[in-house]
């Protein structure tokens, strides 16, 4: 999935495919995880929000998740 950098303290790059309601973030660590069943209001809300960080944390940090290597 591609990812698209954003200006985030928390966040470096964020994926979604609507087909599949998946969305991949980059962390500024580098680490990447793939949240499943994730609606494409909540990534429009993420990308559209202030604080990236801000509405991750509170959307989307606790749902489903897998590390991707």
């Amino acid at each position: 999935m591609e990812r698209e950098p954003v200006s985030s303290s928390l966040l470096r790059s964020v994926g979604y495919d609507s087909d599949q309601q998946l969305l991949e973030v980059e962390l500024q660590d580098g680490k990447i995880y793939r949240y499943a069943d994730v609606p494409e209001q909540t990534y429009q809300g993420l990308i559209e929000a202030d604080s990236l960080g801000r509405y991750f944390n509170q959307h989307i940090r606790e749902l489903s998740y897998s590390r991707v290597e």
